[in-house]
């Protein structure tokens, strides 16, 4: 019995040793999966494909100063070339930028290249070009070179949808005038919306990105190009671990019109849209606040023909989820003018298809705007709103038939109204209740309990929205 105990015994310590020996052999597979990656292979197999630009600007000075101007000294001490007679050559700038075919067509950025003289590339071998502009798009930032060369290495051209964040990133470009530098990061976030743009949903990175990146390729671990280095984030001019990418399949739209027809088109419907929040979806009776909120609709456009109204929520195109307002322009001005595209809109809590022909954006559009001014009614109703009517001709003014004037603000209400708008609409389960007269509106929101959110159509300016209000707990007639 002992032996067989002991035989028992000496069997479990051997499994036991076998297991912790085959722990040891496989932690340092498991510690290595959990190491840095590699980028050596990635940087020898593309980045030959990457070029230097070097960027020369001719211009004549304004002003012409001898050595006894007491502006002479301030120049020359702060670094700042010196004005002279006649014209002078500018110290160039540098820039990045990467090779998509191979005879001589290259991508860089186009504030890179904006007002040049004289362009030049430089090759990973030292090669030098000089470039011609073939074209270029600010509203991107994106513009195509071309150089007298053929046989080219290129780089491969990845899909930003496939991307995600936290995912390993590499640039490559020109950083401070050090040609071939590669820096490594994550994908910190997508499609962001930066200021006075909308039509790029910028990839969001921590790569080392410095003044001379501008224009060069974001590679993925893939050695796939999905985006092109464009901006940083500073307060001193150097890397501070947000630098922000154009998506490749952006920049590529760009550059084939370019290519084929020298210019850039974007597609139109004629509306604006805001963004679709909480109290608003829930005030649209839409399950999640998803989808672009038509404020308004210009009149005899592609949208106002298709019978698209102020206050339907577009959801689809072409099959397409619009998860935010930014995303329906990105959508849309890809489309070719001419194109018949179909949006799916919510009304009066049904969904309804309709078809649209793009037409073309004209960048020249310009804004008008009316006074307006009304007699107050006195008196504010529950939500602390003092309302007055408006007069035929100050309708007519504004081109409007019905609305209500919001003359004052005498209780504290969270939201976006100011004194001077008007309101046009009273959004309630779905429907719009066109807003007639101040009596009119005081009832219909009476209906609304005293610290519920209501949502009002309203025009500001020569802009409508669409906000959504609440009583704070200390507002009028609580």
């Amino acid at each position: 019995m002992l032996n067989r105990i002991y035989r028992l015994s000496h069997s479990v310590t051997l499994i036991v040793c076998v297991a912790f020996i085959a722990f040891l052999l496989a932690t340092p597979a498991a510690a290595q999966s959990f190491a840095p990656p590699d980028f050596t292979e990635l940087y020898e197999k593309y980045s030959q494909a990457v070029v230097s630009i070097d960027v020369r600007q001719k211009f004549r000075h304004p002003m012409n100063l001898l050595e006894d101007d007491p502006f002479y000294e301030f120049f020359r001490r702060f670094g700042t070339p010196t004005p002279r007679r006649g014209e002078s050559e500018a110290p160039q700038a540098s820039g990045s930028g990467f090779i998509v075919f191979s005879d001589g067509y290259i991508i860089t950025n186009a504030h890179v290249v904006n007002n040049a003289d004289e362009v030049k590339v430089i090759l990973y071998d030292k090669t030098e070009y000089t470039a011609e502009v073939i074209g270029t798009d600010r509203r991107t930032d994106v513009a195509l070179l071309k150089i007298d060369a053929t046989h080219l290495p290129t780089v491969a051209i990845g899909d930003p949808e496939r991307l995600k964040v936290g995912e390993w990133v590499v640039a490559i470009g020109k950083p401070f005038g050090l040609e071939n530098t590669i820096t490594a990061g994550i994908v910190s976030a997508k499609g962001r919306d930066l200021p006075q743009e909308n039509l790029v949903p910028f990839i969001q990175t921590d790569a080392a990105i410095n003044p001379g990146n501008s224009g060069g390729p974001l590679f993925n671990m893939r050695g796939e190009v999905v985006g092109i280095n464009s901006l940083i984030y500073s307060r001193t001019g150097g890397y501070m671990g947000l630098a922000f990418a154009i998506p490749i399949d952006v920049a590529m739209n760009i550059v084939n019109q370019i290519k084929i027809s020298g210019k850039v088109t974007r597609g139109r419907i004629g509306v604006v849209i805001q963004e679709v929040g909480k109290d608003a979806a829930e005030a649209f009776g839409l399950s999640s606040p998803s989808g672009a909120l038509v404020n308004s609709v210009e009149k005899d456009g592609p949208a106002d023909k298709a019978g698209i109204l102020a206050g339907d929520v577009i959801l689809k195109v072409e099959g397409r989820d619009v998860k935010n307002s930014a995303e329906l322009p990105r959508i849309i001005t890809v489309m070719p003018p001419g194109k018949k595209t179909t949006l799916s809109l919510w009304r009066g809590g049904k969904v309804k298809e309709v078809t649209v022909t793009i037409a073309e954006i004209d960048d020249g559009e310009s804004d008008a705007s009316v006074r307006r001014e009304g007699k107050s009614s006195g008196a504010a109703n529950h939500l602390g709103l003092v309302l007055s009517n408006l007069s035929a001709e100050q309708k007519q003014q504004v081109g409007i038939k019905n609305g209500v004037l919001v003359d004052s603000i005498q209780g504290r209400v969270r939201g976006n109204i100011q004194s001077g708008d008007i309101i046009l609409a009273i959004i309630q389960q779905g429907l719009m209740i066109e807003a007639v007269n101040v009596k009119q509106v005081n009832d219909v929101l009476a209906r609304f309990g005293k610290n519920s959110a209501v949502t009002l159509q309203i025009l500001r300016g020569d802009t409508y929205y669409f906000v959504t209000i609440r009583p704070l707990p200390d507002s009028v007639g609580k």
